[in-house]
């Protein structure tokens, strides 16, 4: 027996490459550590934690530009269906989603300067909660590994938790951080179940060896299909919980009229982008990996598992916002509602050899960019009349066009984006995802395709319920003055939604696709692991595997 000494094991890995690529992430670790530092070196001033949070992030944004430029000229994809892909992936569409949450970060770092700075406690067990979930949900982003997937998902869910119910003082936080924390964790008990299942089943770790025992589990029929559906359906419970796709969203609502404004706008976009990146990242795994063996055919009836589940979600999120009062409340039925209009883009399962295969992975990448803005626009005047009223009752906004029309014109913008009206930024966000879904040419696709336009009619109600006691109702309540910062930052998300979105589309589109085209390239992958990567070649991986479906039934499934 050979033993490999350890100086010759490591001399063989480029470590400091490696931590190169990771480096925003080390940035945000030492952040946290910063701040839990801070307090016993410089004492707990609410400016002095802030500004080490803002160095911090601005800090890792920076690194993540580097890391993504560097990503973009070696044309690194990580989606390569090679078995020996690390345990970390850092590619176009980890870099991306770096950027855009640090951004996103930022914003919400800015929100709560306005409004909770000043009454603020514990200001360094809050970032460091803020700082925490934002690390695990960049690491969710960046794996393909079962236990790192399991690992990042907790990791991200957690300091969620605290967050919500961080205010001790208040009884609904507490409830909601405790309806969050309880379901949560029955997600989590359901998903490590359905991950031990993956794990004996195909002996390894590597989704794409999951893909590959899938495919040939489905091929070849028998006892074992039953067990294989079982383990999916329980593993992707936990990524289900992150979107609040049903029957996985009642923490939604609650959590988020409990939470912060500041919190809610957090989860409402990062935790779901997050968990569809994900789910993105393990279809284009399993569509490379199916395709390559000659088994596409196997992957129809997870396709319309994904479908069903993404129809009802939108459907039930936008009827249950009917009867919504709170302002708080209604976003988040309806950030339920759009978390099923991407999991359709998500639904469409291409052989990734044939032309367009891209396009719902484009779609779904657009349309989280535009959800960002959208969003954070939405819940910023939310939280600027909250502030100023005590109140996120729509009765708060009656009147808002006379009484802070800086507020009003950007909260129309958005409402209607939401709705995905023409000429607004939501519109080519669902534009470009009905034309991923026609591109299937199939019964999945026009279903999908008819739920969204009967969904998006159902939503213009409840939307223009906002708009009408803005513009049409007026009580004579006082005039708004909301601080010049959050009126700036809800004024860029509506110019960035219209006409900015609209001047720059093709070129926009244009950069989604290249992203999403790269995705199944097999080489130059920028991975880190414990041992070495291993070059595949989509070819040479085809022959074997079709020889492994010719010889395979129920009894043939390698197992540990």
């Amino acid at each position: 027996m050979n033993v490999i000494a350890a100086t010759d094991y490591w001399a063989n890995i480029p470590i400091g490459e490696h931590l190169w690529l990771v480096s925003p992430m080390i940035v945000l670790v030492c952040t946290m550590l910063a701040v839990v530092t801070c307090p016993i070196l410089l004492g707990r001033r609410t400016r002095t934690i802030t500004a080490v949070v803002a160095i911090g992030v601005t800090a890792a944004f920076v690194m993540a530009i580097r890391v993504a430029m560097q990503v973009a000229d070696g044309g690194t994809s990580g989606l390569s269906t090679v078995s020996g892909s690390g345990m970390l992936i850092i590619d176009n569409l980890s870099a991306g989603y770096q950027l855009l949450m640090l951004a996103f970060l930022g914003c919400v770092i800015g929100l709560w300067w306005i409004g909770s700075a000043a009454t603020e406690r514990d200001a360094p067990e809050f970032f460091v909660l803020l700082l925490g979930s934002a690390l695990g949900m960049v690491l969710m982003v960046s794996t393909s590994n079962l236990l790192m997937i399991v690992m990042a998902i907790e990791m991200a869910s957690l300091p969620s938790y605290a967050l919500v119910s961080f205010n001790k003082r208040d009884r609904a936080g507490a409830e909601g951080g405790l309806k969050y924390m309880i379901f949560g964790a029955i997600c989590a008990a359901i998903m490590l179940y359905g991950a031990s299942l993956l794990y004996g089943l195909a002996g390894s770790l590597n989704f794409a060896d999951i893909a590959k025992m899938v495919a040939l589990s489905f091929a070849g029929g028998g006892r074992d299909v039953v067990l294989v559906s079982v383990a999916l359906l329980c593993f992707f419970a936990g990524v289900a919980f992150k979107i609040s796709a049903v029957p996985f969203h009642f923490w939604c609502p609650d959590a988020f009229q409990a939470a912060k404004i500041e919190v809610t706008t957090w989860l409402s976009v990062v935790s779901k982008a997050a968990g569809l990146i994900l789910l993105v990242r393990l279809v284009a795994i399993f569509c490379g990996t199916v395709g390559a063996a000659g088994l596409m055919h196997t992957v129809e009836p997870i396709a319309w598992g994904i479908a069903i589940v993404a129809a009802i979600t939108c459907t039930l999120g936008n009827i249950a916002a009917y009867r919504q009062r709170s302002v708080k409340r209604l976003l988040a039925y309806s950030s339920i509602a759009h978390a099923g209009y991407m999991l359709m883009a998500t639904a469409v399962f291409i052989h990734p050899d044939v032309a367009g295969s891209e396009a719902g992975i484009s779609a779904l990448l657009a349309y989280v960019f535009i959800y960002l803005f959208m969003n954070l626009g939405a819940f910023g005047v939310t939280a600027m009349v909250y502030w100023a009223t005590g109140t996120d009752d729509i009765d708060a906004f009656t009147g808002l066009i006379r009484r802070a029309p800086a507020l009003a014109i950007p909260m129309i913008i958005c409402l209607m984006s939401l709705v995905g009206l023409p000429p607004f930024g939501g519109f080519l966000g669902k534009w470009w995802i009905w034309i991923a879904l026609g591109r299937l040419d199939s019964t999945l696709g026009w279903f999908l395709i008819m739920v969204m336009g009967l969904n998006t009619v159902v939503s213009l109600y409840y939307y223009l319920r906002i708009v009408v006691r803005m513009t049409l109702r007026d009580d004579g309540q006082a005039v708004l003055r909301p601080s010049f910062g959050g009126m700036a930052m809800v004024n860029v998300c509506a110019i960035v939604l219209f006409p900015v979105m609209f001047i720059f589309a093709n070129g926009f589109k244009s950069t989604a696709d290249h992203f999403a085209r790269r995705m199944f390239v097999p080489t130059a992958d920028a991975t880190v692991s414990a041992e070495p990567s291993v070059e595949g070649d989509h070819s040479a991986m085809a022959d074997a595997w079709v020889d492994d479906a010719a010889g395979h039934n129920d009894r043939d499934v390698k197992r540990p």
